[in-house]
């Protein structure tokens, strides 16, 4: 229970990638930390691109960033939608300006380049989305994780293990 009293809050839209949804939201809660699930409204039942579903637990705006210690956004087609809501772009802007960890994998690094916040880091990514990322200001990595301080960031799903250890590491140090 190395996360225990941790609270960390996960996006949530149409068309997450099932595995990056639920893999980290599972070994988080596994660790002890509180994990709640955001989403465009509250109590609202998402599909994942295999149809996993995903009920959100608030929405966006009713939660305040500053109650939560980390963040994660899932990768799938979510994120091009997410990034088009102000709400979820203040939250990932308060997280990198108060150091908080921010987890992204595959496409989730369309929100972090829509929040303005990758310019001089070092990431990776789906290899799709590499030149935005790049374009964005990052450096990217072919690499199964990549941190770059409170930034954890991986490509896909085979990934994942590799991505969540990171992920536990540096939540548990902050």
């Amino acid at each position: 229970m190395r996360l225990l009293g941790k609270k960390v809050l996960s996006f949530v839209h149409e068309d997450f990638e099932d595995l990056e949804l639920w893999y980290p939201i599972h070994r988080l809660r596994e660790e002890g930390a509180t994990v709640d699930l955001v989403g465009e409204d509250a109590s609202f039942t998402y599909k994942g691109k295999y149809g996993v579903p995903a009920t959100s637990d608030f929405a966006f705006q009713d939660v305040k960033a500053s109650d939560y210690d980390a963040l994660l956004v899932p990768g799938g087609w979510a994120p091009d939608k997410l990034r088009r809501f102000k709400e979820v772009i203040d939250i990932v802007q308060y997280m990198e300006e108060n150091k908080k960890p921010i987890g992204q994998i595959c496409h989730a690094g369309w929100v972090l380049i829509s929040a303005k916040i990758l310019e001089g880091k070092t990431v990776t990514s789906t290899p799709g989305i590499k030149d935005d990322m790049e374009n964005a200001g990052a450096t990217w990595l072919d690499e199964a994780v990549v941190v770059d301080g409170h930034l954890i960031s991986s490509r896909r799903p085979p990934d994942l293990p590799d991505y969540m250890r990171e992920f536990i590491r540096v939540l548990e140090e902050n």
